[in-house]
């Protein structure tokens, strides 16, 4: 059984959902892939613990502290390889940038390959569930194009912004999203 609530924000609406014990789900408005892991539908249930938990956790995101992701019980829901590349975007530290290339070198040590593409740690990034929490805002392209953000670019420079990142060599792209 799966729960959900709201939580208003600076970047808009954000859903929380979560199994009971952890979070499985923080979308933003609109997000693109929004809830798609979650193959029942989500009960509406604003007094739990681990909501709680998570709006604090959330209220000092936003007042520009710089909460700890361990703070939190999360429970993400995908494949083995995708959960590999959401633990790499929880060690991009606060105020930092990471390409892809380089979560995908990660990716092949942690694999024994020679190589990973791209494109499919792009994949999993653009598939995370829990948005802010599991900082996939915080990955560009290797020229420093804003690209790939589920959320929404607009929302994206938000939260880069909010963080204090230096965007003077990030762009955002003029067409597409390849990475």
């Amino acid at each position: 059984m799966y729960y959900r609530t709201t939580y208003p924000s600076p970047v808009g609406l954000i859903t929380l959902a979560c199994d009971g014990d952890n979070i499985v789900g923080v979308w933003n408005e609109g997000q693109k892939y929004h809830g798609a892991d979650i193959s029942v539908e989500m009960i509406e249930k604003d007094d739990m613990p681990v909501f709680d938990a998570v709006k604090k956790w959330l209220d000092r995101y936003f007042a520009g502290k710089k909460p700890a992701i361990s703070e939190l019980t999360l429970a993400p829901i995908g494949g083995e390889f995708w959960k590999s590349v959401w633990t790499i975007l929880c060690e991009i530290p606060y105020g930092e940038i990471t390409t892809y290339g380089d979560i995908a070198k990660k990716m092949a040590v942690k694999m024994n390959k020679e190589m990973m593409s791209s494109q499919a740690v792009g994949g999993a990034v653009g598939h995370n569930p829990i948005s802010i929490i599991i900082p996939c805002h915080r990955v560009v392209g290797a020229n420093g194009s804003l690209t790939g953000y589920a959320g929404g670019l607009k929302t994206k420079v938000k939260l880069l912004e909010l963080e204090g990142v230096d965007m003077s060599r990030l762009f955002v792209p003029t067409k597409g999203t390849a990475l």
